[in-house]
């Protein structure tokens, strides 16, 4: 078990016992358990294969590849009409969990097997931008990340794409693409509240600022 996990679900204000829950699932499909993006990550010969995240009105098990599963119980659900590599299987309860249980370890397996067998997810990039070299890179090697970054809207994708393309330098432009990261995992764009503090959301308008430092 990875420390990092257990601190997550400590401080977890909602969905902790279904979060919980998955990862005693997950954690017994022979996965080794990291933290990544801010949620709880499972890798396969460390290839990103499930993540444990949740949402307003629900919890959720990832798969990196779910595009890929055969998802023979009509269970996975894509995220949006752009998210072209991931899918979820979406809980609203512990009973829920339990129910499926022996489904939620079959879907496990099969992406296993996906990633054992080295298959790879075809994207379909958007038409309308030429992405920088870096940026390109990043959406090639990681999968988790192209599928965030593809379910942003058009607009957010652009305006990623024109501040990582930017800087004259190659190193500073992967900085700002690292340090955009987990923004864009979570399905953020470059000018969006992140603190949820902002009297114009979904913008940010400053307000993050008033929050006090602690030494």
């Amino acid at each position: 078990m990875n420390p990092k996990v257990d601190a997550f679900l400590t401080d977890a204000s909602a969905w902790k016992a279904e979060m919980q829950c998955l990862r005693n699932i997950v954690s017994g499909c022979a996965l080794e358990e990291d933290f990544k993006w801010g949620v709880p990550c499972y890798c396969y010969n460390n290839s990103n294969v499930v993540l444990i995240h949740s949402f307003k009105n629900y919890c959720a098990i990832l798969f990196v590849k779910g595009a890929l599963m055969n998802d023979a119980k009509k269970i996975l659900v894509q995220q949006s009409e752009n998210t072209q590599a991931s899918r979820q299987i979406r809980f609203t309860s512990l009973k829920e969990i339990a129910s499926q249980e022996a489904d939620i370890k079959a879907y496990i397996y099969e992406a296993i097997e996906i990633e054992k067998a080295g298959l790879k997810v075809d994207f379909k990039q958007s038409k309308d931008l030429t992405f920088v070299d870096e940026l390109q890179h990043k959406l090639d090697a990681d999968a988790a990340f192209n599928a965030s970054f593809m379910a942003l809207t058009p607009g957010r994708q652009r305006a990623y794409n024109l501040f990582f393309s930017d800087p004259k330098q190659s190193a500073t432009r992967i900085s700002r693409i690292e340090k955009s990261t987990s923004r864009i995992l979570k399905g953020k764009g470059l000018y969006d509240c992140v603190c949820g503090l902002s009297k114009k959301m979904p913008s940010c308008d400053g307000s993050h600022k008033s929050f006090k430092q602690n030494d």
